[in-house]
């Protein structure tokens, strides 16, 4: 049986030995399936337009990740005001189905019991950390990396007044928080933070997760900025230390590696470790907790030509500004393609 690798030579790979090759790629990607079962179920669309919202949300712990776990058994549900923001309605006739049905996904997830422990998490200082705030107009944005956060960035700059234009902003400043005029979320008081979670609109993005993780792994391990080198220089032999087998290969990071650092359900100790550089792996659950904050809209990183022009519009915003012109076929997806290419980066053993 003869297979093609990314280079166009031809390997011949014996019928059993390309089964457990197979077995291997389905094996090594458990955890797709097992720590994003909430995240996919934001691209599947398949249920009816939400009735009322029923979910409550837990106060908001001011903690660390390590304290944040310490928390996770404790339950505090208030009861929540009427939302006073700019929020979506599935009375109004002219808004798109798809944007409701992702609420009611997400809202259908966090009420089954049995995915508790995966959808649920306390909005602890890491998550605060990943949202930022434009409070001219009333905006939190919920930073998921590798789905264009640094346009949406450059979209909130403009809007808090720090830049006229999104053209205008150096890219060195964009994630400079001191710099740029982009306040976190967990830069504010408690009161400060329960009021803008309930009054303001808030959106994220979201997309395929396991291209989700090829497009981190290239990024960070294959070509690794130079402005970011503890990737390649301690998060990457921390991964190779702990789970490579053959302890006598010196290759750096294998994306085999990284899967089976992914995983590993027992990999928390090393995440703690890695700090909030894990930002552009881990689940969409830890980074945004969607079942806690009742977010106004989901776009996906697949559709962003329609998704920001509408998230834009809902925001109120349209009129102020734009966002940036996307590259032809950037958010195109492939996900035959993309896992023959990443097959091959899988040893049969």
């Amino acid at each position: 049986m003869e297979n093609v690798n990314p280079s166009g030579r031809i390997i011949e790979w014996p019928l059993s030995d390309n089964m457990h090759h197979q077995w291997l790629l389905l094996a090594a990607c458990f955890w797709v399936i097992f720590m994003f079962m909430v995240a996919s179920k934001f691209i599947t669309l398949t249920f009816k337009d939400p009735d009322g919202y029923s979910a409550k949300q837990e106060f908001v712990f001011l903690t660390t990740m390590p304290e944040a776990e310490k928390l996770r058994g404790e339950k505090h549900f208030p009861e929540v005001p009427k939302p006073t923001g700019k929020m979506l309605s599935d009375s109004r006739p002219d808004q798109p189905p798809v944007y409701l049905e992702r609420l009611e996904l997400i809202r259908n997830t966090c009420k089954e019991e049995a995915l508790r422990n995966l959808s649920h998490t306390e909005v602890s200082k890491f998550v605060l950390d990943r949202i930022f705030v434009c409070d001219k107009h009333k905006i939190l944005f919920c930073q998921t990396p590798k789905v264009g956060n640094t346009q949406w960035k450059k979209v909130l700059i403009v809007l808090n007044g720090a830049f006229s234009s999104i053209e205008e902003i150096p890219e060195n400043v964009v994630h400079d928080h001191e710099k740029n005029g982009l306040p976190r979320l967990s830069s504010f008081s408690k009161i400060g933070i329960q009021k803008r979670l309930k009054t303001y609109f808030k959106f994220f993005i979201v997309r395929d997760p396991f291209e989700r993780l090829i497009s981190a792994f290239k990024d960070k391990f294959v070509h690794n900025p130079r402005f970011e080198p503890w990737y390649r220089h301690e998060i990457a032999p921390g991964i190779i230390r702990k789970y490579r087998k053959n302890r006598t290969e010196t290759r750096g990071i294998q994306f085999e590696d990284f899967v089976r650092y992914l995983g590993d359900p027992n990999r928390r100790w090393l995440d703690l470790q890695f700090g909030d550089h894990i930002i552009h792996w881990v689940t969409y659950v830890e980074l945004c907790a969607p079942c806690e904050i009742k977010y106004s809209v989901v776009g996906h990183h697949e559709t962003l030509e329609a998704d920001a022009p509408y998230i834009l519009k809902e925001a109120g915003i349209d009129h102020l500004v734009s966002y940036p012109t996307i590259p032809p076929g950037i958010t195109m997806y492939n996900r035959t393609k993309c896992e023959q290419q990443w097959h091959f980066h899988l040893s049969p053993e």
